[in-house]
This record gives C-alpha cells, structure tokens and sequence, in this order.
C-alpha cells in the first residue's frame, strides 16, 4: 500500500503515531522506534503494511520504503512540499470517509512540484479541493458584507473566500484572473506577487 504522511507526533520513548493519507482513506498508525523502517517525515510518499499488535490498539506501521522524488534534495521545494502537505491533517482527520481524490491530488501535485513553481501548483490543486468539496466561491458576493462585488478587482481571505477590498483591506485580484484560475484550474493569468499573496492565504488552511 502506499501513501503520504501527513502527519507525525512522537510519544514515548520516542516512538511515533503516523497519519497517511492513501487511496482508501486516512490511517493512523504506530511506529515502534527500535524497529528497522524506512524515513519518516511528513510529505513523504512511501510504500508500507500494516500489522495488529497487543501492545497498543492501533495497528502497527510496517515494512517501510520511501518512495523518492526527483527534487526530494532540493530543502526549498521541500520545506514548501511540506509546508503544504500538512495543511491536509487538521482538514482531513475528522472525515470518517474519504475517497481517492486528495490522494491522487498529491500524487499529482508531487509530481509537477519540481518541474513548475511549486506555489503555483499549490494553489491550482487548492483549487480542485475547493471545487471538489463546493466551496468554491465563484460568485462575486462579499463574505463580509454579503453586497455584490460590482468592482473590477476582488480581495480574497481565508479559504480564498471573496470580499470587497474595502471590507478586507487586503490584496486585491482582477476578476478576469480568478475566472480564469477557477474555470480552467491555471495560474497563468496570476503575476507572481499575487501567486505569493494565495501562497500565504493557503497556508493559512484548507
């Protein structure tokens, strides 16, 4: 089976409960730290069993190879892969049922991560979440303020949700960009000042 790790939190003895997002859905699992295993670290992509034990009540993380990329050795790609990646957990851990979607979201998204600016391929997958969940606001009515937005440029905040730039204060987007950003999941309109401005709203949470 293979999956990403979203999240890591150590307990005793140093030993480490696990959260991997697969196709099936989101496993926790144990990892005993006097175990031979593979690296662990979140937004790794690796390949694993899994194994019922005794000792604790959650099954036990096994057989553990890493399944690298490309651009694993860059720290910046990485550090933003990560930085990404674990927007997932905190979104995802309460879901009882998940299907493959957000699994291959990353798989897809780890594979263009070296091979384009990574913030973009970001934010064009956040898109497809949105999308997938319907809570993607593609209607010019301010969260705020609940006014239409009659205004050529539109401020996003959190969730990328629109506002009027006078009840945001914030950046402002041309609509015609994010028409184009939704509609065919492209960042091509978007100069790299606002990529870096959705970059910071993205990681403010999914």
């Amino acid at each position: 089976m293979q999956g990403f790790i979203i999240n890591v939190t150590r307990v005793k003895d140093e030993d480490l409960i696990v959260s991997i997002l697969s196709q099936s859905g989101l496993e926790t699992l144990y990892r005993f730290y006097g175990a031979r295993h593979g690296s662990i670290n979140i937004g790794f992509l690796i390949d694993y069993e899994t194994q019922s034990s005794q000792k604790v009540s959650i099954k036990r993380l096994r057989d553990v190879v890493h399944i690298g990329f490309r651009w694993i050795h860059d720290f910046r790609l990485l550090r933003m892969w990560q930085d990404f990646v674990k927007l997932f957990y905190p979104h995802l851990r309460d879901t009882y049922e998940l299907e493959s979607f957000y699994f291959e979201l990353l798989l897809n998204a780890s594979k263009r991560w070296g091979e384009q600016n990574p913030k973009r391929v970001a934010i064009e997958s956040y898109i497809r979440l949105l999308e997938y969940e319907g809570r993607l606001h593609t209607e010019k009515e301010c969260f705020l303020c609940n006014e239409p937005i009659e205004e050529s440029k539109v401020s996003l905040i959190r969730a990328f949700l629109p506002t009027h730039s006078r009840c945001a204060h914030t950046y402002s987007f041309s609509k015609e960009s994010l028409h184009e950003l939704y509609t065919k999941k492209s960042s091509l309109f978007l100069n790299d000042d606002e990529i870096e401005r959705m970059w910071y709203l993205l990681l403010e949470g999914l």
